[in-house]
């Protein structure tokens, strides 16, 4: 096999979300969220793609699945192995790898889970490809993923705007909260999919409190501070542009961010 030409890509991403941590304890519910959505059972063998700190992994061990779960990036899969321990499901098999090229044989998975993870897979047609490789005939894949239209989504744009541009053929992350892309990615594989909605609440202070936290634990948002870092005047704009993107989100002591569920069997 060629050398992957997103591989310096995927380092950079390794290395941005190591700082991720300190958001799942937003993630957690979620986690919850999206395994009872998938309807995973006990005894179910589940792989959780892009696992971050492992709060899906360990959702899904408690529904009595036997659970698998990789991610790229080593620091997040120390949390979650700590996590795990901590919990009581310290026999979760964490793995460092990759969503375009997953380690697991055809055919070894009930079901296959991700929780804002494989939509930053660079060829949505791999990713999709290696997920339906890994699940048994009539199994099922089930993630959230950030819709364009939303906060999320639309600080991803935000951060486009003020970054250099993507290896040529990366796709957007957020085009996986978008339904008719969404179906039309799974077509090949998979049945026509089910969608829901749901709703993830950021406890915060003001716009600037949490915009202070993005830039602290989000890492392409921590990584476009530091790039202005020489560039007092840049800078302040560009934190008051997005202070501003996340004031009508901002009630309560609340950040409201609207995300999108798939599930979709396999044929």
């Amino acid at each position: 096999m060629g050398q992957d030409p997103f591989a310096e890509l995927k380092q950079r991403q390794r290395e941005m979300w190591a700082s991720f941590a300190p958001t799942a304890t937003f993630t957690t519910p979620e986690a919850a969220n999206l395994v009872r959505f998938a309807g995973v059972r006990p005894g179910e063998a589940v792989l959780d793609v892009g696992c971050g700190t492992g709060v899906v992994a360990i959702s899904a061990a408690r529904a009595g699945a036997k659970v698998r779960a990789l991610d790229l990036t080593p620091a997040l899969l120390s949390h979650a192995r700590d996590n795990a321990a901590l919990a009581g499901f310290g026999n979760i098999a964490f793995s460092e790898g990759d969503a375009e090229q997953l380690p697991y044989e055809h055919g070894e998975f009930d079901v296959v889970l991700s929780q804002f993870g494989h939509m930053f897979a660079p060829r949505p047609e791999m990713a999709v490809a290696e997920m339906r490789r890994v699940l048994k005939p009539g199994g099922r894949i089930a993630f959230a993923t950030w819709p364009p239209e939303h906060l999320i989504g639309r600080t991803f744009s935000f951060v486009a705007k003020h970054s250099p541009p993507p290896p040529a053929g990366a796709m957007p992350p957020p085009l996986w909260g978008i339904p008719a892309i969404v179906t039309e990615r799974l077509a090949a594989g998979f049945e026509p999919p089910f969608f829901g909605r749901g709703r993830m609440t950021v406890p915060m202070l003001s716009p600037a409190h949490y915009r202070l936290f993005m830039e602290t634990s989000i890492g392409p948002i921590q990584k476009l501070v530091e790039s202005l870092a020489g560039d007092a005047a840049k800078l302040a704009a560009v934190r008051a542009e997005l202070e501003a993107l996340i004031a009508p989100y901002f009630a309560d002591n609340l950040v409201v961010q609207d995300y999108l569920l798939t599930r979709a069997v396999a044929r």
